[in-house]
């Protein structure tokens, strides 16, 4: 993986052709997949592309996990490009949420694609990558003051 104090750059999977831009991602065959990182503060911002499924979660492991391992506080995923997911690709993504969470860290999907959605949705595991929200506790009721 690149150094993560640099700008965006694209990594592919090791094994893949290397491709870059999204008119790219678009016209991979099927069962590949390439990723780009970018930091962002305590960050990384990774974005897939292509097919998420045994094969290519397979190779993205290893990269996905040294993204980790980069950041502070965790990875945003873009998976909006990605045109494809299925219980295998989704296995890939609870692996990083559950190493993420052993670390402290998180991992939120930022953008989504149909195919992420509709998995996410019947396994109703879409809070699972929602952004944390602050925790707020509820105000007490003030009470009138007796004299």
């Amino acid at each position: 993986m690149q150094h993560p104090s640099h700008p965006e750059r694209t990594r592919t999977v090791p094994g893949l052709s290397c491709t870059r831009g999204h008119a790219a991602a678009k016209h991979l065959p099927p069962g590949r997949a390439i990723t780009s990182y970018a930091t962002s503060g305590d960050r990384v911002r990774v974005t897939v592309r292509g097919e998420l499924d045994l094969v290519s979660g397979d190779r993205l492991q290893g990269p996905l996990g040294d993204a980790l391992t980069a950041s502070a506080g965790g990875l945003d995923l873009d998976l909006s490009e990605l045109a494809f997911c299925d219980c295998a690709g989704l296995t890939v993504l609870l692996e990083l949420r559950r190493r993420a969470l052993s670390r402290g860290k998180t991992v939120v999907i930022r953008h989504s694609s149909p195919a992420v959605d509709r998995l996410l949705h019947l396994l109703g595991a879409q809070t699972l990558f929602a952004p944390q929200q602050p925790h707020h506790p509820t105000p007490r009721p003030l009470t009138p003051a007796t004299t």
